[in-house]
């Protein structure tokens, strides 16, 4: 079969008589060759940092060689990079806010157990007004009868 695809790209006629296969037998196993799409190569995490790291040091007409050599289009490298990069900006975002001093968090519980607190006072509030309007409805309308 590699006699009948690029780089040999050998005449039909020719590989079928060498090999002893049918002409058209050849050419449907070449088209079914040929429709096959490439599997990519799955890059791990570290395999595409260590690409972005290689490619960072290299000009564009050597980044340009080692893409081909890999099989990988510049603008994966590209996307790869930001992709880091915006990783790395998140985890650090993520550090600074978690991470925070015990007076802090000391003063949050507080705040909390205060807002608590006072949503427990509001419905209380509320539950009484309530009542206290339909205790007033019921005595005046009793009174108006």
């Amino acid at each position: 079969m590699a006699r009948l695809l690029p780089p040999e790209s050998g005449a039909l006629e020719v590989v079928a008589r060498e090999v002893g296969i049918g002409v058209w037998t050849l050419a449907r196993w070449r088209e079914e060759v040929r429709c096959r799409v490439a599997p990519a190569r799955s890059w791990t995490a570290d395999a595409r940092l260590d690409a972005v790291i290689t490619a960072a040091a290299l000009d564009a007409v050597g980044k340009s060689a080692w893409c081909r050599e890999h099989g990988v289009f510049p603008a994966d490298l590209d996307a790869w990079r930001a992709r880091a990069t915006a990783a790395l900006g998140a985890s650090e975002a993520t550090a600074a806010g978690t991470q925070g001093s015990p007076q802090d968090r000391r003063r949050i519980k507080e705040l909390e157990r205060n807002l608590l607190r006072k949503d427990r006072a509001l419905a209380e509030t509320a539950a009484l007004l309530v009542l206290s309007k339909k205790v007033a409805a019921i005595f005046n309308n009793g009174e108006d009868a």
